[in-house]
């Protein structure tokens, strides 16, 4: 086995009423519930205009500053993947730009993610297919390898195996194993329903922070009349 420059070509994928639960989550509440221990580094950000990330990881590793196993991804996705790249968070050259955005969009990927840069970020932030990059640069990507496709990748220290469920929105990204993505999720549900009631009491003038004072009290804090 040439580890380092191989594709695999199947896996299982998260069940897709997984995703539509996930799409409706914020991902604040998903950190939450997976004890805020993981996700994509801070700097991975959205470029597009809107629209939530949600699908299964099409996983890809690249050289930094290469692009050729993205280039085969984007021929091999499924419609609704999300095809996440692992490119060492390199941001000196572009790993994907306009051009082979419109090929995923012709696929019908749910979006991308890429611990690397992009560039025509201009036309990006225009379209609602997600993308999230940890940088921009005009410069392009060489063409040579090697890479792999399929096989598990690291974004910072967020472990994404292909086939997990990838959950992205304006305060970032997470990675939810397919195996516990249903248990995770009935966390998060119970977590944004709290916090809805909470906001709800809220906005009514209702908010009591005794919880405050006890925790402070409970940690040795001196309150100095």
């Amino acid at each position: 086995m040439a580890e380092g420059f191989r594709i695999k070509e199947s896996w299982d994928r998260v069940d897709p009423d997984l995703i539509a639960r996930a799409a409706k989550l914020p991902v604040s509440n998903i950190s939450d519930v997976m004890n805020r221990h993981t996700g994509a580094p801070a700097s991975m950000r959205p470029r597009h205009r809107q629209g939530v990330l949600a699908g299964p990881a099409l996983t890809v590793s690249v050289r930094p500053g290469d692009n050729l196993m993205l280039h085969k991804a984007l021929v091999m996705a499924q419609p609704g993947d999300v095809i996440v790249v692992d490119a060492g968070g390199a941001l000196d050259n572009a790993i994907m730009g306009e051009l082979m955005l419109a090929r995923g969009v012709v696929s019908k990927i749910a979006g991308v993610a890429i611990w690397g840069a992009i560039r025509d970020l201009e036309s990006i932030s225009k379209q609602d297919v997600p993308v999230f990059s940890s940088g921009i640069s005009h410069r392009g990507p060489y063409k040579d390898g090697p890479g792999e496709i399929g096989f598990p990748i690291a974004i910072g220290n967020m472990m994404v195996n292909p086939g997990d469920l990838i959950v992205g929105d304006w305060d970032g990204l997470v990675c939810l194993p397919k195996d516990s993505a249903a248990a995770i999720l009935d966390r998060a549900d119970k977590k944004h329903a709290a916090e809805e009631r909470q906001y709800q009491t809220t906005i009514e003038g209702k908010y009591n922070g005794d919880w405050i004072d006890k925790n402070l009290k409970e940690l040795g804090c001196e309150f100095i009349a």
